[in-house]
């Protein structure tokens, strides 16, 4: 049954999508700037390049995360949703906080843009991931606010489930984790520690939930599965997923002048990290296996198994690759982290979007999917983004290699710049690995605008 107030995750949708292109136009400025170091300079320097480009990833992701709520808290909850209005209102306050954010950074210093916005009050600015000024940092939490009390109150009105209870708990531990990020003391080993407890708790805790919660849900929707099996796999990952999150926030720790036990606790529970992820590979093959009706979206389940194969790959593999301390000792910082990065976010949280948006839209649309003709178009942007994305992973992890011997192994160690030019070949190819990855963007947005035979909706 669809719920009238669903319709108000679409500008969500949509807004996402349009931010990603602006991330990833962002991402093909940076890779230039690696090769050539004066690309656009002093219009946009490479830290400012970089701040957009890492700031326009979370909040395309946020708004996402809050489309996809929006869509599927009214159909677990079977009611309508609490306040349409309200969720409208605060999509509004949040593009806009958003973009007069991004074109602060694009038109003015940031040393200035900090003195405008009160940083002298409260100073949270120039923290990487973190750099948003004191005004839009508050209207984070706002809206945060306001999304979650939308959320709550539907759901008191109406069925509780196990699917949404777990994306309402991942939901308040955003909010919850967020706030963190006010916390600036000066002792920079604090700093440090504390940090984390936002970037970390992010995105190897809190948001695993909202990633599990999706999933189940399309999964439920697209394969007609029993409920009761899907939810007893997901209690499974999200109990997976905190043992391994919280206490694998300590492979943060091990370089920053805290004690040494967090090499011991970082290196031993970061190993079992990739455990959750596996787990939601294996739960997504074995529903979409175990299916009791062929879902005319085939594109959505296809994004649905990709985000479990990648999610593992990503955050698991790669991010195994160097998180046990002897190893990271020499890793951290190079190129590898960048490589475990790029794949990671992609893999678990801009597949899950695009699997809620491939979803949802055709529905919002009054359609149960789009057209064979778009399905194929949207099918071709699946597999032309998530292998540019494992050759951009690829490329920067023989840059990371080579980096880290060049730079930190060998016994004549070079300096910083010169390993930079001798990697470079490794960032030309990661660059045009950037310009497939757009085309497969471009065919993703075209894909909606296909017409052909439609499935209607029942």
């Amino acid at each position: 049954m669809q719920y009238k107030s669903q319709a108000v995750a679409k500008p969500y949708f949509i807004a996402a999508i349009g931010l990603f292109v602006g991330q990833i136009l962002f991402g093909l400025i940076l890779g230039l700037q690696y090769v050539l170091g004066d690309f656009l300079f002093p219009a946009i320097p490479f830290n400012v390049a970089r701040m957009v480009h890492t700031n326009l990833l979370i909040v395309w992701l946020l708004m996402g995360f809050m489309g996809g709520a929006y869509y599927m808290i009214p159909e677990e909850s079977e009611t309508e949703l609490f306040s349409p209005k309200l969720a409208l209102i605060l999509f509004w306050t949040f593009l806009v906080a958003g973009a007069l954010t991004i074109v602060g950074y694009l038109a003015v210093p940031y040393a200035t843009l900090a003195e405008l916005t009160g940083n002298n009050i409260l100073e949270t600015m120039g923290r990487e991931f973190l750099e948003q000024p004191l005004p839009t940092k508050l209207g984070i939490v706002v809206v945060a606010l306001g999304f979650l009390f939308n959320l709550t109150m539907t759901m008191l009105k109406g069925k509780k489930t196990a699917i949404s209870m777990v994306l309402l708990i991942g939901l308040w531990g955003l909010a919850v984790f967020f706030l963190f990020s006010f916390y600036n003391p000066v002792n920079v080993v604090l700093d440090k520690f504390f940090w984390w407890w936002t970037v970390h708790l992010w995105v190897e805790g809190v948001w695993e939930l909202i990633l599990g919660s999706f999933l189940a849900f399309v999964l439920i929707k697209t394969t007609g599965v029993d409920r009761e099996v899907i939810e007893k796999w997901l209690y499974v990952i999200v109990t997976l997923t905190l043992i391994t999150g919280i206490i694998g926030t300590g492979h943060h720790y091990f370089w920053i002048g805290t004690p040494e036990y967090w090499q011991w606790w970082g290196s031993i529970f970061s190993a079992l990290e990739p455990i959750p992820f596996f787990a939601m590979t294996v739960f997504a093959f074995n529903m979409v296996n175990r299916r009791r009706r062929e879902h005319p979206n085939k594109a959505a389940v296809l994004w649905a198994l990709g985000c479990g194969v990648m999610a593992f790959l990503g955050a698991g593999v790669w991010g195994f690759l160097h998180t046990l301390a002897p190893v990271n000792y020499y890793t951290h910082g190079s190129q590898i982290t960048a490589a475990h990065g790029h794949m990671a976010f992609y893999g678990a949280y801009a597949m899950v979007n695009l699997m809620m948006i491939s979803y949802a839209m055709p529905i919002l649309r009054g359609r149960a999917a789009n057209s064979n003709k778009s399905q194929v178009l949207e099918m071709w942007s699946f597999w032309l983004m998530t292998v540019a994305m494992v050759f951009i992973t690829l490329f920067l992890t023989a840059a990371g290699i080579l980096q880290v011997w060049l730079q930190r192994v060998s016994d004549a160690p070079l300096p910083f710049m010169v390993v930079q030019d001798k990697i470079s070949l490794f960032y030309w190819m990661r660059e045009w690995a950037g310009v497939v990855f757009l085309i497969g963007l471009i065919l993703y947005i075209a894909s909606f605008f296909v017409g052909g035979k439609e499935e209607k909706a029942a």
